[in-house]
């Protein structure tokens, strides 16, 4: 069993730049590939990036790409999400999930564990 509670989100003016945090409880939290997914008002979940269990391979949708950086620290049991130049379409609620294998996916049905989400808005 693993939770998850995000963390960092907040406000802030189009241009700018947020992080937001994921802690896990337990101890193996090394054991599982990490994403992060948003869901806009209105819209579905959408999947935002991805990280293998060791952090050594990082995936992010074209949306974000070259905007966004995943990261994980295993040792604070933590992975985190570096949003830079932030657009008002990036307004949603951001949640991580964890899924039980070495590489993550796009595809949010296949992660066993989710975080409650927290709110990223940007102002234009």
């Amino acid at each position: 069993q693993v939770q998850l509670v995000e963390s960092g989100g907040g406000l802030v003016q189009a241009g700018g730049s947020l992080r937001v945090s994921c802690a896990a409880s337990g101890r193996t939290f090394s054991s599982y590939a990490m994403g992060w997914f948003r869901q806009a008002p209105g819209k579905e979940r959408e999947f935002v990036a991805a990280i293998t269990r060791g952090g050594g391979n990082t995936y992010c949708a074209d949306s974000v790409k070259g905007r966004f950086t995943i990261a994980r620290d295993n040792a604070k049991n933590s992975v985190y999400l570096q949003m830079n130049s932030l657009k008002p379409e990036d307004t949603a609620v951001y949640y991580c999930a964890a899924k039980a294998t070495a590489w993550g996916t796009l595809i949010q049905y296949e992660y066993d564990y989710w975080g409650q989400g927290t709110q990223v808005t940007v102002s234009s």
